[in-house]
């Protein structure tokens, strides 16, 4: 599904630049797609792409261009070499990367002091640090490597004997958001769901290089997964609709318009949309996770749905620290499977405490808002 970022094949040094800026608005995007908003205090919209560009430009398209043929190419060598030699060869080649990236070790180590519990300084943020990159070269190896397995061959990546209770509930729910995290390889198991016969929608981003996205949409769509643009909303709604699975990736880094959460102790954000989605179309969300095993497979961990009964704020806030609970417990598994290149707890106390005074209140505002239709919503649907 979605791995690393939705168009997998940025590279780690892109994703450092423009998107730390997370007070950014884009007011055209909105106009564009009639974007829902959140009517709460959380003031978040139901869907936003944390991303750079508002639209391809010559450069870009060029640059697109260039890109997927690069991947092409990468692509085919992952495909005709032993997998061994090719990770650890790749593996080694990215600590160059790591090595000449300030911005991302800072922010890498700082993130995994929150899950370790220690300065970002301390020696095991830094080991953690490096482990995640490594780990997100191997992925998007992975990912190269994926077109040129058999079906046999994919058919055995991801194990799925502990997923019967997801699988019920996927197919008796008025749909389903996936809400995923930047961990393990969310790609392996897209082609694992799928041949438990479910249908899986995955909202990716559009905006940044055209060519490199169509080309992740063909190759998603061989195995069956269905790409839909973020500023697509009128797309999202239809696979909801539909009941497919909807899969969204919920840990784009600090945003200070997200609805309040606690994660290893600390506040932080994570965006509105699910909830808000999950109380409109009264489907439930379920987090998951694909964890890399040693031996090369894939072990798929799925939560007990969270249910949201309406848009109030203080039920938005409930489903979503709920979800972040089930994203903090997924990454203290396999922390070092987490590759997420950009700041994920605001840098100051007082923001800290802002988040914790907004989350307070968001939990006494109790009366259901109806401005987004939320109830309304679901009756007509079940209607139909």
């Amino acid at each position: 599904m979605t791995g690393g970022d939705p168009t997998a094949a940025k590279t780690v040094v892109e994703s450092e630049t423009d998107e730390a800026a997370p007070t950014r608005r884009r007011p055209s995007a909105q106009h564009e797609t009639g974007a829902a908003t959140g009517e709460g205090k959380s003031g978040s919209k139901a869907l936003e792409a944390p991303h750079r560009r508002q639209q391809e430009t010559l450069s870009t398209r060029i640059a697109g261009e260039v890109l997927a043929r690069v991947w092409r190419t990468g692509s085919w060598v992952m495909g005709h070499v032993p997998p061994g030699p090719a990770y650890r060869i790749g593996s080694a080649l990215v600590m160059i990367g790591y090595a000449a990236s300030p911005t991302q070790r800072r922010w890498l180590r700082t993130n995994f002091g929150h899950v370790l519990g220690v300065s970002p300084n301390d020696a095991a943020a830094g080991r953690m640090a490096r482990e995640a990159y490594r780990n997100y070269a191997r992925y998007i190896m992975e990912l190269m490597r994926l077109p040129w397995l058999s079906r046999e061959q994919t058919d055995k990546l991801l194990e799925v004997q502990s997923l019967d209770r997801f699988l019920e509930t996927a197919r008796t729910s008025d749909g389903m958001i996936m809400a995923a995290a930047h961990l393990g390889n969310n790609e392996a198991g897209g082609a694992g769901f799928v041949k438990q016969g479910l249908q899986i929608s995955v909202v990716g981003d559009d905006t940044a290089y055209q060519a490199l996205y169509d080309l992740f949409a063909r190759q998603r769509g061989s195995w069956g997964l269905k790409m839909i643009s973020w500023r697509n909303l009128r797309g999202v709604y239809s696979a909801l609709r539909k009941k497919d699975a909807l899969v969204l990736l919920v840990d784009w880094g600090y945003r200070p318009d997200g609805i309040p959460v606690k994660m290893f102790g600390a506040w932080t954000t994570l965006p509105a949309g699910p909830a808000i989605l999950a109380a409109r179309f009264g489907c439930p969300i379920v987090p998951f996770m694909i964890n890399r095993l040693a031996d090369g497979t894939f072990q798929a961990k799925t939560h007990d749905p969270i249910l949201v009964p309406s848009n109030a704020p203080a039920e938005l806030a409930k489903a979503t620290q709920a979800m972040a609970t089930a994203l903090e417990e997924y990454i203290a598994q396999a922390p070092g499977q987490w590759y997420i290149f950009k700041p994920i707890w605001p840098a100051t106390e007082q923001e800290q405490q802002q988040l914790a005074a907004r989350h307070e209140a968001m939990l006494a505002e109790t009366l259901s808002k109806t401005g987004d239709g939320a109830t309304g919503a679901r009756a007509d649907r079940r209607s139909r």
